[in-house]
C-alpha cells in the first residue's frame, strides 16, 4: 500500500512541467539517499535507478563477501556462507549486489520518504513558478478571475499559478467578476513566507507601453521608439514616440486610421484620453508639444533648476493645466521639468466711453449736437479731424478743441 501512494508522488512529481531531467534525477536520488541513509546508517554503497519516463525506480545493495568469522557490518558486507546460498561461485572479496525493495523499508521510512518527496516537489514549483515569473518581469499577462476581494483581485493563469492584481493597481473603473478574462502586465515577484508572489499592474506606465506594441507593429518592430509614458490611470496619458524612419510618421502609426489601433488600447484602459507626442530633442518644441492642446506663446528654461515658465494667452490657460491640473501634470513628469503656466501681458485697448459720461465737464447741448453726426462715444469725436468738425457741427473751433482736450485726457 505504502508502495503505491510512493509511486503516486512519484508520478507527481514526474508530472511537473518546465523541470529540466538533471534536476528531477538529482532530486530524486538526494531523497532517497537520505532515507536510504537513515535505515541502514550509510547510502554509499546503494545504486539508485530512476526511470523518469515510466515514473519507477529500483534500489540495489552493493556489499563485499568476508569470512564468516569477519563479518562485523550487514549493510556493507556479507558473509561468505549467506553468499553461497545466492550463488555457490561466491569468493571471498567479490561484490554481492541485491535489489532493495520497498517492503524492507520500516513503514516509517517509507512514510518520512513520501513526505520529503512530496516537500521537494512543492519547494521546486514554487522555485519553478518564482523563476518563470521574474523573467516574465514587465510582459502582459492574460488570466482568469477566480476570486474578488475588496483589497485584491485572485487571478489564475493558463498553468493554474496564482497571480494577485491589488486594488491600488487597478484602473478605478475597473470591474471584474469571477469567471472574467483580465489582461495586466507582471510588476514585480517576491517571495513571502517561502511562496512565490506574482503582483500584476493595470496602472503601470509598462501595461500602457505593452499594448502600444501589441497594437502598433512599427513598435514592436522597433521602427518606433517609445521614449517616456506618464500616466493618471483610467483618466489621461501622455505617449512620446520616436520614428528612426523619416517616411514614417510616428504619431499617426500610432494612432492608426481614424484612430484604429489606439481605440482598442483607449478602450483597454476604461477611456484614458492618451495624448500621443512625437519625441524630439529641442526642448522648447517638446515642451509645447507636452502642453499640448493648448497653443503656447513663449518658454523661459531654467536647466539648472529644471523649470519652466510658460506663457500663454488666456484663453489657453485652462487648456494647458488641464481638468484637475492633469495636463500639466504629465506634462512636466513627461519632460522632467516643474512647469509653471502664466497669462501673457496682452496690450488691452482703452475702452471707450459714452459722451454722456462727460455731462459735468462738456455742456449737454453740445454733446446733443455731437451725437446729431453720430459721435455718440469720446473715441467716435476723437477720430474725426477738428476741421472736419466744424463741418460737421455749429460749434465754434474753440469750443471743438476744448471738447478734444477733455477727451484725449481720459486716455492719457
Amino acid at each position: 500500500m505504502e508502495n503505491l501512494k510512493l509511486l503516486d508522488t512519484f508520478a507527481e512529481f514526474k508530472e511537473l512541467k518546465n523541470i529540466d531531467r538533471p534536476t528531477m534525477m538529482s532530486v530524486l536520488e538526494d531523497v532517497f539517499r537520505t532515507t536510504l541513509a537513515k535505515q541502514y546508517e550509510s547510502a554509499d554503497n546503494f545504486d539508485i535507478i530512476i526511470n523518469i519516463d515510466k515514473g519507477d525506480f529500483e534500489i540495489w545493495r552493493n556489499r563485499k563477501v568476508v569470512e564468516d568469522k569477519d563479518f562485523t557490518s550487514p549493510n556493507i558486507q556479507i558473509p561468505l556462507s549467506e553468499a553461497k546460498m545466492i550463488d555457490e561461485d561466491y569468493e571471498v572479496g567479490e561484490d554481492v549486489t541485491d535489489e532493495v525493495k520497498m517492503s524492507d523499508f520500516a513503514r516509517r521510512s517509507i512514510l518520512s520518504l513520501r513526505q520529503n518527496l512530496s516537500a521537494r516537489i512543492m519547494e521546486l514549483e514554487k522555485g519553478n513558478i518564482y523563476a518563470k515569473y521574474k523573467d516574465r518581469i514587465g510582459e502582459i499577462i492574460t488570466g482568469e478571475v477566480y476570486q474578488v476581494w475588496k483589497r485584491e483581485i485572485l487571478i489564475l493563469d493558463d498553468d493554474g499559478n496564482e497571480l494577485i492584481l491589488p486594488k491600488n493597481e487597478q484602473i478605478a473603473a475597473d470591474h471584474y467578476r469571477k469567471g472574467d478574462t483580465l489582461r495586466a502586465v507582471v510588476l514585480r515577484v517576491e517571495m513571502r513566507t517561502n511562496n512565490p508572489l506574482i503582483i500584476l499592474s493595470r496602472t503601470s506606465p509598462v501595461f500602457m507601453e505593452r499594448l502600444f506594441e501589441l497594437e502598433v507593429p512599427e513598435i514592436f518592430d522597433g521602427l518606433i521608439t517609445i521614449k517616456k509614458v506618464v500616466r493618471l490611470p483610467g483618466e489621461k496619458a501622455k505617449i512620446a514616440v520616436e520614428s528612426y524612419d523619416d517616411r514614417i510618421d510616428p504619431v499617426g502609426a500610432c494612432v492608426g486610421m481614424k484612430g484604429s489601433r489606439i481605440h482598442g488600447i483607449v478602450r483597454e484602459l476604461r477611456n484614458e484620453n492618451i495624448d500621443v507626442i512625437n519625441f524630439t530633442n529641442n526642448l522648447q518644441l517638446y515642451i509645447t508639444r507636452a502642453l499640448s492642446p493648448a497653443k503656447v506663446t513663449s518658454i523661459k528654461i531654467n536647466e539648472a533648476d529644471k523649470h519652466v515658465e510658460v506663457f500663454l494667452k488666456a484663453s489657453e490657460v485652462s487648456l494647458a493645466i488641464g481638468k484637475g491640473g492633469s495636463n500639466i501634470k504629465l506634462a512636466s513628469q513627461l519632460i522632467g521639468y516643474e512647469i509653471d503656466v502664466y497669462r501673457e501681458a496682452e496690450e488691452v485697448e482703452d475702452e471707450d466711453v459714452d459722451l454722456n459720461e462727460f455731462s459735468d465737464e462738456i455742456e449737454p447741448w453740445i454733446i446733443h449736437e455731437l451725437k446729431n453726426i453720430g459721435c455718440d462715444t469720446a473715441k467716435s469725436v476723437l477720430e474725426l479731424s477738428t476741421d472736419d468738425l466744424i463741418k460737421r457741427t455749429d460749434l465754434e473751433e474753440e469750443t471743438i478743441r476744448e471738447v478734444r482736450r477733455i477727451l484725449e485726457s481720459e486716455f492719457e
